[in-house]
């Protein structure tokens, strides 16, 4: 139940016969077929098979046809039932194209099976005590007070991206780990790709080919993603990223006849240079805009209940989350769109940071893309699923598709680095000249969600940071370290994050393995209004 704002349309809790202990809970956020999209999903054919999956599967005609399963329902997440069953768990997983996090029990075979997509666009965690009582949840929050025999307590961990695991089921109900491996990496093309509706693209690294392909990938994962019977809107913060996501969605809608125009949203403060710019995109591209006002007592007084939803510490993350989850709310209020889609994943993939700059070599650069693109389910992959879920909204992330960031991922290291002084080159570049968003739009700097949505002279974490300057001691900083040994806070912000985290999630530090900062910079603070590199545009 403490996860019920992920699924506002229905509830269903469910025990599996024969087996003790073994029950499923689901909260449906209906999306897909309205009529049959309860789970745990069963059908006619396998009635051994419970399958429990939060997600979206793009590819799920393609494959129906593709292997001519003989489908029951219209739920796109019935084909892992057909794929399991004729290819096994490791094939299934690898031919989904999507973003998922699954549960399938086989009682036939007694076995249960754990999967995450590649990114974690959709979130999973495990609870595994030693004597292998097993719960799984989207959010942490729903295992943390799971009682159990064990003495010791149990391991609450989120599960890792790109993987599936394996495990023996008892009559008992409990479960023995049999295997754990990785079916996608983010750098390999995806096993789907040869069944795509987009055929393979010619391979020659000319800069005009490239720059089409390019082009041609971002629109077809733009394109799949508009599959939904809810209506779809669009972030629009007025940066690069958000502003190609909402200028493609429109075009493909008009293409498609959808009966609603496109709604767009920001959030900012009056004079904010985010603000400013998604206005002017939004007039450009003719969407229905709603701007959120924010003020930075809004902000300071959200922060509490966005770590709740969270279950982070880590300041970035935090800073960007309170507008996002302040636009969700908005959103959720305010109007009938349920999904959303979103720029997140660009910055990685495209090395957008300013810190890219300063990259010792091209290859470096390219291995530091790849690392952001694998530990975004700790950041910006959590902020967006949890601020948008919250209030039961769907996300949608095209620059995560598979087929995009593999392709993008295997250009030459040089194409990739930023060029002219201008981060992210390529992309604007094979975008340029189109018309699609206004020019200046296209080459605006890169300015951090949390900073851009107040005016340039002051950000919004300025304002945090003055408001928790009374909230924390200069006592309490100089035990930091001793109070919390794991990653110590080192600013009164930190601490103060630190102590809200720890006050809903006590002693679970660990599920931050480090906090997000810049590289190859002496830098003490993740936002990039503090780098020596960084540039305001100056018409701004």
């Amino acid at each position: 139940m403490k996860i019920a704002h992920r699924g506002p349309d229905a509830f269903r809790f469910e025990n599996v016969n024969g087996f003790t202990s073994c029950c499923f809970g689901f909260h449906r956020l209906a999306i897909v077929d309205q009529l049959y999209g309860m789970q745990p999903l069963r059908i006619k054919k396998f009635p051994f098979l419970w399958l429990c999956y939060n997600g979206e599967i793009y590819n799920h005609h393609t494959l129906r046809k593709q292997f001519e399963f003989d489908h029951q329902t219209n739920v796109d997440g019935e084909i892992l039932l057909h794929l399991y069953d004729r290819f096994g768990i490791q094939k299934m997983a690898s031919l989904l194209d999507g973003v998922f996090a699954f549960i399938l029990l086989d009682t036939a075979n007694r076995k249960v099976y754990l999967g995450r997509d590649t990114y974690g666009v959709r979130p999973l965690f495990k609870l595994l005590t030693d004597d292998g009582f097993l719960a799984v949840c989207s959010e942490a929050k729903g295992l943390t007070d799971i009682t159990h025999a064990m003495d010791t307590p149990a391991n609450i961990a989120p599960f890792l991206p790109g993987h599936f695991e394996v495990f023996d089921l008892k009559q008992n109900g409990k479960v023995q780990s049999i295997q754990m491996e990785e079916f996608h990496c983010c750098t390999q093309e995806p096993a789907h790709a040869k069944y795509d509706t987009l055929e393979r693209l010619p391979i020659s690294f000319d800069e005009e080919a490239v720059k089409s392909n390019i082009r041609a990938l971002f629109e077809n994962a733009v394109k799949k993603r508009l599959m939904a019977q809810r209506r779809i809107g669009c972030l629009l913060s007025g940066g690069l990223d958000s502003s190609l996501v909402a200028a493609t969605l429109v075009k493909l809608a008009k293409e498609q006849e959808l009966e609603y125009p496109i709604q767009t949203f920001s959030i900012g403060s009056e004079d904010s240079p985010d603000v400013l710019a998604a206005r002017k995109v939004a007039a450009h591209i003719g969407s229905e805009h709603h701007e959120v006002n924010f003020t930075a007592e809004e902000g300071i007084q959200a922060v509490e209940e966005v770590i709740y939803h969270l279950e982070t510490y880590d300041i970035t993350t935090i800073r960007a989350s309170v507008g996002m989850y302040l636009i969700s709310k908005y959103i959720k209020q305010k109007t009938d769109s349920v999904v959303i889609f979103s720029g997140e994943g660009s910055d990685e993939l495209t090395q957008g940071y300013i810190y890219f700059h300063k990259a010792p070599s091209p290859k470096v650069a390219a291995e530091d893309s790849v690392r952001l693109l694998k530990e975004l389910y700790l950041f910006d992959n959590l902020r967006a699923d949890r601020t948008t879920s919250a209030h039961g909204l769907e996300l949608r992330v095209p620059f995560l598709d598979h087929r995009f960031t593999a392709y993008f991922l295997s250009l030459p290291d040089e194409l990739k680095i930023p060029r002219h002084g201008v981060e992210k080159y390529l992309l604007r570049e094979s975008f340029k000249g189109l018309n699609l968003i206004p020019e200046e739009i296209l080459w605006r700097r890169k300015e951090a969600f949390s900073d851009g949505m107040t005016s340039m002279k002051k950000s919004w974490y300025t304002y945090l940071q003055e408001h928790l300057q009374s909230m924390v001691n200069d006592d309490q900083m100089e035990k930091a370290h001793k109070t919390y040994p794991h990653l110590p806070p080192c600013t009164k912000e930190a601490y103060y994050f630190r102590q809200v985290f720890e006050k809903f999630y006590p002693g679970r530090a660990e599920w931050l393995s480090h906090y997000w900062m810049p590289r190859w910079t002496n830098a003490t603070d993740p936002s990039a209004r503090t780098l020596s590199i960084y540039k305001p545009d100056k018409d701004q």
